[in-house]
């Protein structure tokens, strides 16, 4: 049995207890300024939010990944420079601390500090979208709210997961968000469990707040949706039909992470088949475990992050990491983000934190 004490790692478990302590009273603090600023400022933040159809323009949005620092705690430097590559690349959107970016490995101070970093670094370079889901509506609204104080220009929420909810509840959830501003709406019954239906996004559609949907049950729901002008976001491996035949706005992408060229490529310059056929041996690696796991393993391959893991994920295994390496070999290392070669790591490499 698989436990904390035998993973096949070196650090096995790193816990700093001094470290956790600084860093839970320096988001304590942070947490107080946030909440200040929602009291002090709220109608401001309203009046000068982005308006909802800029954000439904945006093709190239990136969920980008949180890389951490042995303690467990963000490495905002390689952060940064994870932001600063995508922009740099044509990047549009951030997404912050969605899946792909483990905001469900985080306490709500963590998430909401990440996305007000990421609004006062970069916002005035790329739309921020903050991820505020919860299967908590209380939790949603909160998060919501907070950060939409801090100056995201739109939240990200997934359907109630693992106790869901009835389709009425799904309706009542969505509207108790809608009002505090930009919504986008993310169908994933992979992660959730439970399908939001058309039946319920059309009724939402109607709200002046609802932005549009990122869907990925497939492109048939992608045209259903695009036929009756509701805006749509797809995922790597739907995306080039989704955008070319079926009328998707563009993508939130996990892929762009690595390959923000080519991204930009098949999601701007108009139908490409063989550029299609060419990435999907990597959208197919990407998912060989649950997601953000092979993501994580990639960037900490190709020298961008530390290999630092937050549980409950694990880097892939030996064959796996080879498999990358092959991977980036075949379609070109250039492709790829940063200058380091790409490299296998070894078990002993990486470091598993459990505190954090």
């Amino acid at each position: 049995m698989l436990s904390a004490s035998n993973l096949p790692f070196s650090t096995s478990i790193t816990t700093n207890f001094n470290n956790n302590r600084s860093t839970y009273c320096k988001l304590q603090q942070a947490n107080a300024r946030f909440d200040v600023r929602l009291r002090l400022s709220s109608s401001a933040a309203v009046k000068d939010r982005t308006s909802i159809e800029e954000v439904r323009s945006l093709r190239f949005i990136t969920a980008v990944k949180t890389p951490y620092l042995p303690s467990g705690g963000f490495d905002l430097e390689a952060y940064d420079n994870l932001v600063n590559t995508q922009i740099a690349n044509g990047v549009e959107g951030i997404l912050v601390a969605g899946s792909t970016g483990e905001g469900q490995l985080m306490t709500w101070d963590e998430q909401i500090m990440l996305i007000a970093h990421t609004v006062n670094s970069f916002g005035n370079k790329v739309k921020v979208i903050g991820n505020a889901g919860s299967n908590c509506t209380k939790e949603a609204i909160n998060a919501t709210e907070r950060g939409f104080a801090v100056g995201m220009d739109a939240a990200l929420h997934i359907n109630p997961y693992y106790g869901r909810t009835s389709m009425a509840g799904l309706v009542a959830h969505y509207n108790s968000l809608l009002p505090i501003g930009p919504i986008i709406i993310y169908n994933v019954p992979s992660r959730s469990n439970q399908d939001i239906p058309p039946s319920v996004v059309e009724i939402l559609a109607q709200n002046p707040n609802f932005v549009g949907i990122k869907e990925c049950v497939g492109n048939e729901r992608v045209k259903l949706y695009t036929d009756k002008g509701i805006v749509v976001w797809s995922v790597d491996s739907l995306i080039h039909e989704a955008k070319w035949d079926c009328g998707a706005v563009g993508v939130q992408s996990v892929a762009s992470n690595l390959v923000p060229g080519l991204m930009r490529e098949l999601v701007f310059e108009g139908k490409n088949p063989t550029l299609h056929s060419k990435l999907m041996p990597l959208f197919h690696w990407l998912i060989i475990e649950p997601s953000p796991i092979a993501l994580n393993t990639a960037l900490a391959q190709l020298g961008i992050i530390k290999p630092v893991f937050r549980l409950p994920y694990v880097p892939l295994s030996k064959e796996q990491r080879v498999g990358f390496v092959n991977l980036v070999k075949e379609m070109g290392r250039e492709h790829f983000v940063g200058e380091k070669d790409v490299q296998v790591l070894e078990d002993d490499d990486f470091i598993i934190v459990d505190r954090y």
